[in-house]
């Protein structure tokens, strides 16, 4: 992630028993004297310097206003708030080195476009980053520190991957990540949950013991605290077949620790050991977010009804419909007989 911008600070300098008012401007350190080494007496005169800074500059012009300060801006103050600050830093480290001479008035459909060919990554990366920047330069409008934000172009959303998992290769999955001695206490049990709960990484990553009710045989997926996003996480029955896995689990666990851990230590991200387990398996196209997919589908397959699922997923019905329905064994069935 860029390093923060944290704005005007004071700094003693021994050389000079002083405070002294240090801050960036445009990339360059600078600093003032407060002509005093009193702390209270420094503060106060910081407090008038940032108020003076603020009432001199207002708001900028895309013209005069770097990008990597609205980035840094970004960082600092709007990525801590988020669910994932991993994710956003994440883009904010693609997006530095391209644009970090650049002003913000030289965001065109051109450059994204040109930004676009420089990272060579997926269409759904190039969106995502792209879209953390035009966040960032918004963020600087409604901070008043920006006069208007120019035009962010995205590449177009990629088509959604209809990859399930059939049991006969999620059998195969399970089986290769409990060959590998180095994850066998985590990995299969992550797989599991994926399965079984349809929760998203990110979820059963985070999730904890207090959350797990393995009396009344409940799990939520939503801790306490969690701010809320777009992202619902649901609050779901365990089934069956979990309920055992989970039981063993939680005598390897503390009372207040992550289910999913290496010898107690939360687990960041999961994606090389599942990379490695999927290649093992010969599956090809298969991702931590197909575990989410598979458990949609094989609801569907049931013939769970759309609500239900979208309740055990999280989901709007309309999105559960878009994904599913032609999964379900009633698709597009009075359509046929209306014909019958």
């Amino acid at each position: 992630m860029p390093r923060p911008n944290t704005g005007p600070y004071l700094v003693f300098l021994k050389k000079r028993e002083k405070y002294y008012i240090r801050w960036s401007d445009k990339g360059r350190t600078r600093e003032k004297s407060t002509g005093t080494a009193i702390v209270g007496e420094a503060e106060k005169i910081l407090a008038d310097f940032i108020n003076s800074k603020q009432q001199q500059f207002g708001p900028r012009d895309p013209g005069k206003f770097l990008i990597m300060e609205a980035l840094e801006h970004y960082a600092e103050e709007r990525a801590p708030k988020t669910a994932n600050p991993e994710r956003i830093g994440y883009a904010l480290d693609a997006l530095a080195p391209f644009w970090e001479n650049n002003f913000i008035s030289d965001i065109t459909e051109q450059t994204c476009e040109a930004y676009c060919s420089h990272r060579q990554k997926s269409d759904g990366t190039h969106r995502r980053e792209l879209g953390i920047l035009r966040s960032s330069i918004n963020h600087e409008v409604k901070m008043g520190r920006l006069t208007r934000a120019p035009y962010v172009w995205l590449p177009p959303s990629p088509e959604g991957k209809d990859r399930w998992l059939t049991r006969t290769e999620a059998a195969s999955l399970l089986r290769a990540a409990k060959s590998e001695r180095k994850v066998r206490l985590y990995l299969p049990l992550f797989i599991l949950l994926g399965l079984y709960t349809g929760a998203r990484k990110e979820a059963i990553l985070s999730l904890r013991w207090p959350q797990v009710n393995l009396k009344q045989r409940r799990i939520d997926f939503n801790p306490i605290g969690r701010k809320k996003t777009t992202k619902k996480r649901a609050h779901i029955p365990i089934p069956r077949r979990l309920m055992r896995f989970l039981i063993e689990a939680r005598k390897r666990g503390c009372e207040t620790g992550f289910v999913i851990h290496n010898h107690g230590a939360r687990l960041k991200d999961i994606k090389r050991s599942f990379n490695t387990a999927a290649k093992n398996a010969e599956l090809i196209d298969v991702t931590p977010h197909t575990l989410r997919h598979t458990a949609g589908t094989w609801m569907a397959q049931k013939g769970v009804p759309y609500h239900e699922i979208a309740g055990y997923l999280g989901h709007t019905i309309e999105r559960t419909t878009a994904l599913y329905s032609h999964h379900h064994p009633d698709y597009m069935e009075a359509a046929r007989r209306a014909f019958d």
